[in-house]
């Protein structure tokens, strides 16, 4: 697990099927790297949140099925960088 800040919202209108219509966030890492998670929080920009990756990121959404390798678990209710 990781702790990341949400950016803002990716929308794609074209995607492969094994996304699904999963909601996609930019996050970013406390070293300033960008990357794409799924959200079944549903959490807005500014936020802090942990994360899973790598297969347990798959069971972290609601339908294991979806093709992830980063969701978004939780939202942070008080997090200081």
């Amino acid at each position: 697990m990781e702790i990341m800040r949400v950016k803002d919202d990716l929308v794609c209108t074209r995607r492969v099927p094994g996304l699904q219509a999963s909601s996609l966030r930019v996050l970013q890492n406390q070293s300033g790297s960008l990357f794409v998670a799924t959200d079944p929080v549903g959490v807005p920009p500014g936020k802090w949140v942990f994360t899973a990756s790598g297969s347990a990121a798959r069971w972290a959404m609601p339908d294991a099925k979806v093709m992830t390798d980063l969701t978004i678990c939780g939202i942070i209710d008080q997090w200081e960088e």
